[in-house]
């Protein structure tokens, strides 16, 4: 599958969690709802990755973990806030970074559209 198929495969999965579910709840409630979806549409993905930190020629794990991982190529970074902050870019960034991964979703559910929600990068 292409990167664009598949950023859109997991935009259209949120739309249809979000649009059963509206804003409000929990992260964890998003998320596996999501991954019910994601499952639905037959994608391979993984749940809470863990992240290590390379510090120099250390690697250290400190639980940093990707909420969903899909196809090994597009990290999904769920939030649940009234309004996604500088720090939750730095946050998937980082992740993207450290896993070595181009392509990132941010999608913060507590919106009464979802799109408003929606912050996709490429590094």
């Amino acid at each position: 599958m292409y990167k664009d198929e598949l950023t859109h495969a997991i935009i259209g999965a949120a739309i249809e969690v979000h649009r059963h579910l509206g804003p409000g709840l929990l992260e964890s409630a998003y998320e596996e709802c999501l991954s019910y979806e994601l499952r639905r549409s037959n994608l391979i993905f993984e749940r809470q990755k863990p992240v290590p930190v390379q510090y120099k020629d250390v690697l250290l794990d400190y639980g940093y973990r990707i909420d969903i991982l899909v196809d090994d190529a597009v990290i999904v970074e769920l939030k649940s806030v009234d309004n996604l902050a500088p720090i939750h870019e730095a946050q998937i960034l980082t992740y993207m970074k450290f896993s070595q991964k181009r392509i990132g979703l941010l999608i913060n559910f507590n919106v009464t559209v979802l799109k408003n929600g929606l912050k996709g990068y490429v590094l």
